[in-house]
């Protein structure tokens, strides 16, 4: 029988236990109930989601859809101006993370070409180059500098631009947009607004791809006639803000990461043949994009507890992917740790589709890093560095770094 835990009320997004950790009201649910009831800002009963096990079994069951069209979605936070639904949200077209069979099978299904494990090594040879002539421009430069601007956030921005045909040209309007869209505490004026601008660019994009189609991942689904102007803008628009603002959050996290772990960076600046058990490392004990939403459809039982039919359901990534039942010392960073089967990309029909992306740009992006600037560090104290607790995807807002000398 579960311990007896006080019903949580709405979520705290405070990092009250490190910059890296989960907030430790997240962490206490998960030790004395990982299936717990929360009562949400708007008095709606529903549910936080935070064991390993739990999770798991959660997103792999399609009875919790993710749909938010048939039913509410409760918001944890409380969201200024932000009007109290009363009835469930519109389909967008095209946005198949919101969706559930056969929607998403038929819209997924057109992607996953584009994103095989074999087309993704095919370029990895070229997301090397793109990652070393980031870095190029970063020697170049007279230190401190803040690392997410000069470095985390254009390598994904410059292959995700480059996969999609999106102009380079544009990333100041998708990127503001995005970044803008990601607040959690911004009214929804604003939310929306920051999406209009992006979907509106988009929707000119993929017009004129259906029209002139190039060698692209956006020109290759335009030639698809059974997809809509409205789907395709909806697909463009998830593949853009996922593709870059993940990888460019863990590339940004995971070196402050390592920058407080000195033992850890200098044995995988020694010790490049460990890269990839560490970027696995990384993406588990980060968890940058930790909160998830489904909706029961059906009174369902969950780890002996029973979900009612209606409730919205909230999942913490970060919290099962620090469940001490699955991993050993869960919060302590180990590159040596075989971390596969973390939950970051999540599991089930809507496991990331770009995870072989995201892992080929971390690798390149984290060994050319440390390899190129045997000297970096933080150029100010750790705890000044400005944390995104304020956004849907965490990282570090900046990350300012010096160095006394590179390397080729």
């Amino acid at each position: 029988m579960s311990q007896t835990v006080a019903t949580p009320h709405g979520l705290s997004t405070e990092r009250d236990a490190g910059p890296f950790d989960p907030p430790s009201q997240i962490t206490r649910l998960r030790e004395a109930r990982p299936v717990s009831p929360m009562v949400f800002p708007d008095g709606h009963e529903g549910w936080i989601v935070t064991g390993y096990d739990a999770v798991r079994q959660l997103l792999a069951d399609t009875r919790f859809s993710s749909r938010q069209d048939i039913g509410i979605l409760h918001m944890p936070y409380e969201t200024p101006n932000m009007p109290t639904a009363t009835e469930p949200s519109p389909q967008v077209p095209g946005l198949f993370v919101a969706m559930d069979p056969p929607d998403h099978t038929r819209l997924r299904r057109k992607l996953t070409g584009a994103f095989t494990v074999k087309r993704m090594k095919q370029l990895e040879e070229h997301i090397i180059d793109i990652a070393e002539r980031q870095l190029d421009e970063v020697a170049r430069l007279a230190p401190p500098v803040d690392l997410v601007k000069e470095f985390a956030l254009p390598v994904p921005s410059l292959v995700i631009c480059e996969l999609l045909g999106v102009p380079y040209a544009d990333r100041e309007t998708f990127q503001v947009n995005s970044a803008k869209f990601l607040v959690k505490d911004q009214s929804f004026d604003e939310k929306i607004a920051a999406y209009t601008a992006l979907t509106t660019y988009l929707a000119e994009l993929v017009t004129r791809k259906r029209a002139t189609p190039g060698e692209d991942i956006l020109s290759d689904l335009a030639r698809h006639d059974d997809l809509t102007i409205e789907e395709l803008t909806g697909i463009a628009f998830l593949l853009l803000l996922a593709g870059h603002e993940t990888t460019a959050n863990v590339l940004a996290l995971g070196t402050f990461a390592l920058l407080e772990h000195p033992e850890q960076l200098a044995e995988l600046r020694a010790t490049p043949d460990l890269m990839p058990g560490a970027v696995e490392e990384l993406m588990r004990y980060l968890s940058i994009a930790d909160i998830f939403y489904r909706y029961a459809t059906e009174d369902i039982e969950l780890c002996g507890e029973t979900i009612p039919e209606g409730s919205t359901v909230v999942i913490s990534l970060l919290a099962a992917n620090r469940d001490p039942k699955r991993f050993d010392n869960p919060d302590t960073l180990d590159i040596h740790r075989k971390a596969r089967g973390h939950l970051s990309f999540g599991h089930g029909i809507h496991q990331c589709l770009g995870q072989q992306l995201a892992r080929i740009e971390m690798r390149a992006g984290f060994e050319g890093l440390l390899r190129r600037f045997p000297t970096l560090q933080l150029a100010i104290p750790a705890d000044e560095v400005k944390l995104k607790s304020d956004m849907n995807i965490y990282g570090v807002h900046e990350l300012p770094v010096t160095w006394t000398e590179t390397a080729r």
